[in-house]
Formats: C-alpha cells, sequence, structure tokens
C-alpha cells in the first residue's frame, strides 16, 4: 500500500454559514440544492471530508465532499437533507 494510503487519518468538518458561502446549484430536488460547488477557502479540506452549511441554530446542508479542483472549487452532496436553496449565491 503507497504510503499516501496508510496515512490518510480521519475527515475533517467544514462548516460556514449560508450567508458566506459562494455556491452554485449542481443538481436540486424539491427546490434544494442537493449537490453543490462552492469556494473553498482551507486548503487541507479533501474529497471525503464534510461540509455543513448553518443559518444560525440550522442545519441547512450536511454532505460529504465529492471533489476539489485546482482552481479552489469544491462539490458537495446531500442528497437527503439539504434545506439551502437551489441557486447561484
Amino acid at each position: 500500500m503507497p504510503d499516501s494510503e496508510r496515512s490518510l487519518g480521519n475527515a475533517q468538518t467544514l462548516w460556514t454559514e449560508l450567508a458566506a458561502l459562494e455556491f452554485e446549484t449542481l443538481e436540486q430536488a424539491a427546490g434544494c440544492a442537493t449537490v453543490i460547488r462552492f469556494r473553498l477557502h482551507n486548503e487541507q479540506i479533501r474529497p471525503g471530508d464534510v461540509l455543513v452549511v448553518l443559518e444560525g441554530p440550522e442545519i441547512r446542508f450536511h454532505g460529504m465532499i465529492t471533489s476539489v479542483d485546482d482552481d479552489g472549487w469544491a462539490a458537495a452532496a446531500d442528497r437527503r437533507g439539504s434545506k439551502i436553496p437551489a441557486l447561484v449565491h
């Protein structure tokens, strides 16, 4: 097994307020964004980490980060419980 695979640790959680999230909707259901592409400002975040989007005390999106590109954007999916509107923010 390559060293990079042996050294993988636990997933990290990235959280942000909905008002501060720069995102676009990639998939939607019932008017809610289920897969989003968002601006990533933390270079330590990797696929498999978790994105939590809050609006005050409410969790609006809780999903796994599925990809991170070299341009500072990432994608995350919450196909069961997303409560953020399907739009570009």
